[in-house]
């Protein structure tokens, strides 16, 4: 009598692009540390001083090379953890590289047009010197988290075994920081903010809070 034979499709999933975006990651960090060395300095103790916000201030730095540069991994870092975190509850693969490139798609429009947003009602309302500071700040501030967020990515890509709780933690703990850095945000500018308190509401409801709403509302649609 002969055993029924019976062949499984082996699938083999590609990590070899998340590798690479990982290593481009880190030569980008590697670069900013290397060229402005003294700035990275300051940069690298932002979760422990307010020297860096309070010595590039100037709105001029928001466009610098520097911040640029650590943007870009700032977004890089933060599709890989949605991505993942869509994974985790079955929407997407986290190994589906076209699923990356739509989410750093997507992520890399919604922060320029929010930008873009902003400076058209800041130069409206006369408030334009404001919201560049302000803006800097919170770039900062989430180009750090980003960073931060690099070596939890790497770790939780490739591992097979993420337990629920470990999520909900990183989730938390991101939201956590992201509240209290906007605190302090408005604790550093409370002065200027009170000053322009009509325009700041309107700019709080506009552009803080009714775009991630929007997002939430079409993610959870779609």
């Amino acid at each position: 009598m002969t055993a029924a034979i019976s062949f499984h499709e082996r699938i083999i999933e590609n990590k070899d692009w998340a590798t690479v975006l990982f290593v481009v990651c880190l030569v980008l960090i590697a670069v900013a540390k290397s060229v402005f060395e003294g700035r990275f300095s300051d940069f690298s103790k932002l979760i422990f001083s307010d020297k860096y916000i309070k010595i590039y201030k100037d709105s001029s730095n928001l466009m610098s090379w520097f911040t640029i540069t650590l943007f870009i991994v700032q977004v890089l870092s933060v599709a890989f953890f949605v991505q993942f975190v869509l994974s985790y509850f079955g929407y997407v693969s986290k190994t589906d590289w076209t699923v990356y490139v739509q989410l750093f798609t997507l992520t890399t429009v919604f922060v320029l047009s929010k930008f873009l947003v902003e400076k058209i009602i800041a130069v409206s309302f006369n408030i334009e010197e404001f919201t560049e500071q302000f803006n800097l700040q919170k770039v900062s501030y989430r180009t750090y988290l980003g960073i931060l967020l690099l070596p939890v990515n790497i770790f939780l890509f490739y591992t097979d075994s993420v337990s629920i709780t470990a999520i909900y933690t990183i989730i938390a703990i991101i939201l956590i920081i992201n509240v209290l850095t906007y605190l302090n945000s408005l604790r550093m500018y409370q002065n200027l903010i009170m000053g322009k308190l009509f325009y700041f509401i309107l700019y709080l409801c506009a552009l803080e809070i009714a775009p991630y709403y929007f997002m939430y509302y079409w993610f959870t649609k779609s």
